[in-house]
C-alpha cells in the first residue's frame, strides 16, 4: 500500500506484520511506524412502525439493489448510534422517526460489521424515497416481501421485533442461534 508522492520522503510504505505487543497481523508503515487498524464497521438502523405497518425501503444501490431493507447504514463520525439511525431514516426514506429502544445487536463477521437495530415509530406520517431508495412503503406483516429482503439481518430484526412489538421494555436480541449472516433463514 502506498500513499502520497511515490518515491518522496512522505510516501507511506505499508507491510503486513504483527506489531510489538499485538497478536494480529496489521498494515504498518515502514517509514513512520503508523499502524492501520482495520476494525469492524458499525451499522445503525431501525424497525419503524406506523399504524401497525412496517416502513421498508427498496434499495437503489448495491449491494442487493432492488431488494427491500429497513432504513439503516453506516454510522458517521461524531454521531451517536441513535442519531445515526435517525439520519439513515431521513436519508433513505425522508422520514422523521422517534426511537423507542435498542432491539438487537447483530454480529456479521464475514463482512466485518456490528449492526445495532432500534425499535422506532414515524414521528410524522410523511415519507418518500431518498437517493439510496427506489421506493419506500409501509407493509402489513402479511404483505412484507419476505423473498425479496436484502439481508439476513433484516429478516432477523423483523421477526424479533414482532415477538416484542407490544412490550414496553425489552432486553435486546442478538444473532439467532448459529446465524452469522451468511445465508437467509427459511421462512
Amino acid at each position: 500500500m502506498k500513499h502520497r508522492d511515490p518515491g518522496s520522503a512522505h510516501e507511506l510504505l505499508f507491510t503486513q506484520r504483527v506489531p510489538a505487543g499485538d497478536s494480529i497481523s496489521r498494515e504498518i508503515c515502514d517509514r513512520c511506524g503508523f499502524i492501520l487498524y482495520d476494525n469492524p464497521k458499525i451499522v445503525v438502523g431501525s424497525v419503524v412502525m406506523h399504524e401497525g405497518k412496517f416502513l421498508m425501503c427498496r434499495r437503489a444501490i448495491e449491494p442487493r439493489k432492488g431488494f427491500w431493507t429497513l432504513p439503516a447504514g453506516f454510522m458517521e463520525q461524531g454521531e451517536t448510534t441513535e442519531e445515526g439511525a435517525r439520519r439513515e431514516a431521513r436519508e433513505e426514506a425522508n422520514a422523521e422517526i422517534r426511537i423507542r429502544d435498542l432491539l438487537a445487536v447483530y454480529n456479521i463477521p464475514r463482512i466485518a460489521q456490528v449492526q445495532l437495530m432500534y425499535r422506532a415509530e414515524l414521528a410524522t406520517p410523511e415519507f418518500s424515497s431518498g437517493p439510496e431508495s427506489l421506493e419506500v412503503a409501509l407493509f402489513a406483516w402479511e404483505d412484507i416481501p419476505w423473498t425479496e429482503l436484502a439481508f439476513p439481518s433484516v429478516y432477523w430484526a423483523l421477526r424479533q421485533f414482532r415477538t416484542v412489538m407490544d412490550q414496553a421494555v425489552i432486553a435486546p436480541f442478538g444473532n439467532p442461534e448459529g446465524e452469522l449472516g451468511n445465508s437467509f433463514p427459511s421462512r
